[in-house]
């Protein structure tokens, strides 16, 4: 806990950020079929020529690295070269894009319909813009946005032909392959296709990696991939994933490239097309599987206004400046470049942290909507009014009151706020509830959150079934799941210190030790569920107290932390930001404690739902988003990681064994029951 200064020297407030420019503004004045067809030259790194698909295959298929493992594959297996060659050239072939200029144009226009349609704005960074054109030239580059809709891949492509860049080629999973026609278009495009898990493939992962890294080397286009692996569906930023990070650095480590430069990029949303659909999978309906079918059954979007999108992309991170001090690169020239070895600790680490980083750097550059901060405010009325029993439901005045409050915390936490000064307050709040009629309404005068839909399933024409008590949980479910996906876009704003307001009411004492411990054990116990860099706790405790005494929440000396007189309100807000999942990992405790029967992994999620609808039906529970899958999977990686429940691999499934002892101690201490340093025996 020792450190040099008491505070975090960090003040948000003082962070310059780009302006934005509207790339529609011109579509809506000017034809699309002269923007699709316009004169497309963009400048490649160090002046390259763009390489045909048919060329990178092949210097992909030559490389000494893919020839050497498919020798060592034919030695091990028994194999001939040849066939082991020609399975090489099959992967390959499923794998590769195939872009064409002919292509970009057809979505070019196609796009500009259709964002015209959906959206009202779509507002970029133009100095982000001009900063990426000079790394294109610089260095090759990797294209590191976040991920949160389909949307993502096809508007930075538009975006980058907008701006004449070179088009990404895009790491694409391989269910868009099986859209019938779109997932040639895609391909066409610059889309690559990857298996979701490469399982023990050498082979497999020896043409993928090499295929990014030939790409790479030669600076022929940016690579584009999605940090977090996956859409977040609960608007979160997901953990991040390190196997393409991994190879993408590989060649600076090497020394085949002097520098690779990574370029975060947020993209946010004002209101999400898959809002509803990320509600439901969270609920356990299963996705719909990618099918150019339901691309066409999905059109009456265009008939709802999604608002407006922004795209920042922040400055580019030299790997090379990353590296300095950190990856002593001679380890690379003990052996062959072309020999495969298994990065070393160091060099995973390294990674690793770079990757936490950048996530960091995505959500600190997102920016936030009124309705984010409507959303956060809804959501605690409703758990409220369901507590305490009073009406349901926000007068306009007094939410449009407290949204100017929480905007000044937001501001003063330095949250990249869109918030439009021409209007006021009132009408900022009208038109953000009005873009959202599927989960908020007015009644009466007061603003409340919609009840979903009600009833069971009905055929054509068919009046609907009454509902379950089931049914109705999940129904209103939908909607505050919704709400949550909005509300978590502000949660990495408020997340240090609401942990540390929560630390406070944990600790139950003003010792600045007991607070920190508390603080530690909340951290590290949400590591799976918020992006929390490793080995950051006293800089992100430093950082917490920094913000609550800079705004007169809590006054904090060598020995003390004490809260002041004005600063209830804010506390009480921040410990109400993470109150939903506090009680969602207690839950989880409480559930693995009194199951009787052995448990799989597959029936964990589908168990603890059913315990769940049990306790809000008993009135025991009122937060509906401890129903989010999302949520159960990361508590039982916490508890998985914390020792508390181990996995037995059986023949055919995985069992998990649950020390009932460690995870009672958890869950009291999440509660307050326990001081958090005899926690699980002092294991955390």
């Amino acid at each position: 806990m020792a450190s040099n200064c008491l505070y975090s020297q960090r003040d948000p407030m003082l962070k310059k950020r780009d302006d934005f420019e509207d790339v529609l503004e011109e579509r809506r004045n000017s034809s699309d079929l002269r923007y699709a067809l316009k004169c497309y030259t963009p400048v490649l790194y160090k002046g390259v020529a763009p390489c045909k698909p048919s060329l990178l295959k092949n210097m992909v298929l030559q490389s000494d690295q893919l020839r050497y493992v498919i020798q060592q594959l034919s030695k091990d297996t028994g194999k001939a070269v040849d066939v082991v060659q020609e399975e090489a050239a099959a992967i390959l072939d499923e794998m590769a894009h195939s872009q064409q200029l002919s292509t970009v144009r057809f979505f070019a226009f196609t796009l500009s319909k259709a964002f015209k349609a959906l959206f009202r704005n779509v507002c970029v960074n133009e100095e982000g813009i001009q900063r990426l054109q000079q790394a294109i030239q610089d260095h090759p580059v990797v294209l590191l946005p976040s991920h949160r809709s389909y949307m993502d891949f096809l508007l930075m492509s538009y975006i980058l032909y907008t701006y004449d860049l070179a088009l990404p080629v895009i790491a694409a999973g391989m269910d868009f392959m099986g859209m019938k026609f779109v997932g040639e278009m895609l391909r066409m495009s610059g889309a690559f296709f990857i298996r979701r898990s490469f399982g023990g493939n050498k082979l497999y992962w020896a043409v993928f990696s090499e295929y990014v890294m030939t790409m790479l080397r030669n600076g022929f286009a940016p690579i584009e991939f999605f940090l977090e692996g996956t859409r977040s569906r609960t608007c979160k930023s997901l953990t991040p994933k390190l196997g393409l990070l991994n190879i993408a650095m590989e060649p600076f480590f090497k020394g085949e490239v002097f520098d690779i430069s990574l370029v975060p990029v947020s993209i946010s949303y004002e209101r999400i097309l898959e809002e509803v659909l990320y509600a439901r999978e969270l609920l356990g309906v299963p996705k719909p599987k990618e099918s150019t079918s339901g691309l066409f059954k999905a059109r009456k979007v265009f008939s709802e206004d999604y608002g407006s999108i922004h795209v920042y992309f922040g400055q580019p991170v030299s790997v090379r400046s990353l590296a300095q001090d950190r990856v002593h690169r001679g380890q690379f020239n003990l052996m062959p470049r072309h020999i495969p070895r298994r990065p070393s600790e160091e060099t995973q680490s390294f990674v690793n942290d770079t990757a936490y980083r950048l996530v960091r750097a995505q959500e600190e550059n997102m920016v936030l909507k009124p309705w984010v901060l409507l959303a956060s405010l809804l959501l605690q009325n409703l758990h409220q009014s369901q507590v305490t029993g009073q009406q349901h439901g926000v007068a306009l005045d007094e939410l449009s009151e407290q949204a100017v409050w929480l905007r000044g915390l937001c501001r003063e936490y330095g949250a990249f706020l869109h918030w439009p000064d021409h209007m006021t307050p009132s009408e900022v709040v009208s038109s953000s509830l009005s873009l959202h009629p599927g989960l908020v309404g007015i009644s009466n005068g007061r603003v409340q959150l919609t009840s979903g839909e009600q009833g069971g399933p009905a055929g054509p024409g068919e009046p609907r079934s009454a509902a379950t008590p089931e049914e109705e949980v999940l129904s209103r479910a939908v909607v505050v799941l919704s709400c949550a996906s909005y509300r978590n876009q502000v949660l990495h704003v408020f997340l240090r210190p609401a942990l540390l307001a929560s630390a406070v009411h944990i600790a139950a004492s003003t010792k600045k030790e007991e607070v920190y411990n508390s603080f530690s054990f909340l951290r590290n116990m949400f590591s799976n569920e918020f992006i929390l860099c490793p080995g950051d706790t006293v800089q992100d405790f430093e950082e917490a107290c920094y913000l609550l005494v800079k705004t007169g929440v809590l006054q904090v000396s060598q020995q003390e932390v004490v809260v002041m007189d004005k600063g209830h309100k804010t506390l009480a807000f921040l410990t109400a930001m993470l109150d939903p999942f506090l009680q969602g990992y207690q839950v989880v405790c409480r559930y693995l404690c009194e199951a009787t029967e052995a448990l799989t992994e597959n029936e964990f999620i589908p168990a603890v739902r059913k315990f769940i609808i049990r306790l809000i039906l008993g009135g025991s529970l009122s937060y509906c988003e401890v129903l989010s899958s999302d949520l159960q999977k990361n508590a039982l990686a916490a508890l998985l990681r914390l020792g508390a429940v181990r996995k037995i691999n059986g023949v055919d499934r995985v069992t998990l064994k649950v020390s009932k002892m460690v995870v009672n101690s958890l869950e009291d201490t999440l509660g307050g029951k326990l001081p958090t340093q005899k926690a699980v025996l002092a294991r955390l």
